[in-house]
């Protein structure tokens, strides 16, 4: 850094010895001094971002306007007339229908401090604002980015696998811009995937273990906010052996299973028949299932008597 030191003198008093490089300085001096006095403010600018659907609001930075303020709102490349606020004239004015309308019902002046609010914003709203105060100026970039969608965790396995120890796994979100897809393993990242301006659909695999404890989660992000799905291994990843029994085996053991069923039920009813069939009639439940099939025989008593003439 250069310094430079300058001698005060009074006025109309001159340094002694010849006229030399002090003169010009001093007219320069003079000069700066002078110039420096009319210059206009510098104009701030502010950057902001909202999501559709949201509200902003642009800050004159006043706490309250004063008595001779014209405050003016522009918008867009054209910076047309979008609001203002005339205190000398006791009136303040939007203009929500110009600009096919995109601001109808949505502009709201604060009569106070002369700040700006758009409601229930849309992409149309995103663009250059600019705010006037007499000759004071400020302007806004302000940035509206889409809702966010809650990505989507599936299996990338069609069939339960008996070989591989991992699951494959895809995370997705669809229809999405200004966005970053991230897959993290508790708090670290494991990978991305980002795109800019265009509005199209993001996946992003990943290969874990079955038997993995760890937690997953796949995030995704704009600069202002975020959606997170947490995976659940145990929902979506299966070896054959979760799955159970193939069904080759499955159809035997039921049906041999229904005919064991099946047959303690019968001896179950049959041994209530044997109890209750020599002291009441038999119903038809029971007759039905198992009725005694006996034979009528004669006694020996019947068959000696059997061949004696009867008297007569």
């Amino acid at each position: 850094m250069h310094f430079t030191s300058s001698q005060v003198l009074p006025q109309g008093v001159r340094p002694a010895g010849p006229p030399g490089p002090w003169f010009e300085n001093q007219q320069w001096s003079e000069c700066s001094c002078s110039c420096s006095s009319g210059v206009s403010p510098a104009e701030t600018s502010e950057i902001q971002s909202v999501t559709e659907g949201d509200s902003v609001t642009l800050n004159t930075d006043l706490t309250e306007v004063d008595d001779d303020d014209l405050i003016l709102w522009r918008f867009g490349t054209e910076k047309t007339l979008i609001a203002e606020i005339n205190v000398p004239d006791d009136s303040m004015t939007v203009y929500d229908d110009d600009l096919d309308g995109r601001f109808r019902d949505r502009l709201k002046l604060d009569n106070k401090t002369g700040s700006l609010t758009i409601t229930n914003i849309t992409m149309k709203h995103a663009g250059d604002y600019e705010l006037k105060i007499n000759s004071v100026r400020k302007s806004f970039s302000l940035t509206v980015y889409s809702v966010l969608p809650v990505p989507v965790i599936s299996s990338n396995s069609s069939q339960c696998s008996s070989s591989s120890s991992s699951c494959s796994l895809v995370c997705s979100a669809v229809n999405v811009s200004h966005v970053t897809l991230s897959w993290y393993k508790g708090n670290s990242l494991l990978s991305s995937i980002s795109v800019s301006d265009l509005s199209i659909s993001l996946s992003l695999p990943l290969e874990v273990e079955y038997q993995d404890k760890n937690t997953y989660s796949c995030v995704l992000n704009n600069p202002i906010s975020n959606q997170t799905q947490h995976l659940d291994i145990t929902q979506l990843c299966h070896t054959c052996s979760d799955k159970g029994l193939p069904l080759l085996y499955i159809v035997p053991i039921s049906a041999g299973s229904l005919l064991i069923v099946a047959a303690v039920v019968t001896c179950r009813i049959c041994k209530k028949c044997r109890k209750t069939g020599e002291t009441q009639e038999e119903d038809g439940t029971y007759a039905a299932l198992c009725k005694p099939t006996t034979r009528k025989t004669k006694s020996k008593m019947n068959a000696v008597y059997e061949n004696v003439p009867k008297n007569r």
